[in-house]
């Protein structure tokens, strides 16, 4: 019976399983946790790098060996069956770097053995691709392993060999300052080897990949915005980002940044757009296209007879608002919201007034009970927005008052 059986519990698997089941059970979990797929989950991203590196110790026939042994004891140095290998060296092994995860005493931040770093685009949407999908198609660049070395970076049969700037480790000693006559020393990647540990001379390099493993291969991508998508919604291509030998590639992600619209507004799977009215059309009702929907759809509306609609009346047309995602069936609602313009002094002079007044609902009277004493100020038009610059003004007066006759305050320096 292992010493522990933890990591096997994080996949989902018994300690008796073959290493086709470890590899399945990984994909599948992978899968279930991964972040993209758990937005709304804090915690996915942790599970899911914990769920990596349970893969990463027990499908290593010598990881696992030690690890049914002598447990995570074992594998960091603490127990009888690591076989010399400390933390440094386990840690170095998987991940390429020191660190602390409170679970394994590992940190499971960016790592040469996991997985390469995911590829994160921002692509441009307008309301109108949201609303009705749209397949597009991009050129891109990544990096593929080296056809002509097959990911060794070796020309022929050679060989790496010790790094002999880092010994072996990868990582070479840093020291900053941290306070006057204070020093820190960290560790940073050996110039050298790249925190391989091991390197190539110059003429034992690959001509194609020049030593790198890599070369660089344009590929045409295609993603497909589905109907409903979101402002900063993701599109994940798993696998088709940058390659490195002996280690999964990395994912492209790219990132929906939608654009304001002219006519319409958002909010969840609801629409609202802004009409403007004719005094006429607010007054004796009207019967006509008041917009164009995104989908290219005239929509028209026709009021009740008899019913006057005032400045900032709305009505609601079911069903005639986003697409709800993986539902495209169905849809929100549009809200319209209306205005009502008023004529212009031109059209005023046009008309009988009189004959007009006589139409028109009689002026109002005086405020009942009438005040004693009535004045007449004058006045002059004005904007809405400059109601309550006037108390700034004041309060910068008021602070000038405060402070006049005052010797200036004398400052350190």
């Amino acid at each position: 019976m292992p010493a522990e059986t933890e990591l096997y519990e994080l996949l989902g698997v018994s300690p008796n399983a073959s290493d086709d089941d470890i590899k399945k059970a990984y994909k599948r979990k992978a899968k279930e946790h991964h972040p993209d797929k758990n937005i709304n989950d804090p915690e996915a991203g942790q599970k899911f790098q914990e769920i990596a590196a349970a893969y990463e110790i027990l499908s290593d026939p010598n990881t696992r060996t030690v690890y049914d042994q002598s447990g995570m004891d074992g594998l960091t140095g603490g127990g009888r069956g690591s076989g010399g290998m400390d933390a440094e060296d386990i840690f170095a092994h998987f991940f390429g770097g020191g660190g602390g995860n409170p679970m394994f005493g590992f940190d499971f931040g960016p790592s040469s053995r996991r997985g390469k770093d995911d590829s994160v685009i921002t692509y441009d949407v307008t309301l109108e691709d949201l609303y009705n999908g749209k397949s597009v198609k991009m050129n891109m660049e990544k990096d593929v392993i080296c056809g002509l070395c097959k990911g060794s970076g070796a020309k022929g049969n050679a060989k790496p060999k010790q790094c002999s700037t880092c010994d072996g480790k990868g990582w070479t000693p840093t020291k900053s300052r941290v306070a006057p006559g204070t020093f820190a020393t960290s560790r940073g990647q050996c110039p050298d080897c790249k925190g391989e540990g091991q390197r190539l001379k110059e003429k034992e390099r690959c001509k194609k990949c020049k030593g790198d493993k890599v070369v660089k291969e344009k590929t045409r991508q295609e993603i497909f915005i589905e109907k409903g998508m979101t402002d900063r919604q993701r599109i994940v291509l798993a696998g088709a980002g940058d390659q490195q030998p002996d280690i999964p590639p990395g994912d492209v992600i790219f990132v929906l940044k939608a654009a304001p619209h002219a006519s319409f507004e958002r909010n969840g799977n609801d629409l609202l757009s802004r009409v403007t009215l004719t005094l006429s059309e607010a007054l004796l009702g009207f019967s006509r296209i008041i917009l164009t929907h995104l989908d290219g759809r005239g929509v028209k509306f026709t009021s009740k007879p008899g019913k006057i609609i005032k400045p900032g009346d709305t009505i609601i047309l079911k069903n005639e608002g986003m697409p709800i995602h993986k539902r495209p069936d169905e849809k929100g609602s549009l809200f319209v919201l209306f205005d009502v313009e008023m004529p212009t002094t031109d059209w005023w002079k046009t008309i009988d007034s009189q004959a007009l007044e006589a139409l028109l609902p009689p002026k109002r009277v005086d405020v009942d009970p009438q005040p004693e004493i009535v004045d007449e100020p004058d006045y002059e038009e004005t904007d809405i927005l400059e109601f309550g610059e006037d108390e700034d003004d004041w309060a910068d007066d008021d602070d000038d008052d405060d402070h006049e006759g005052e010797e200036p305050e004398c400052r350190p320096q």
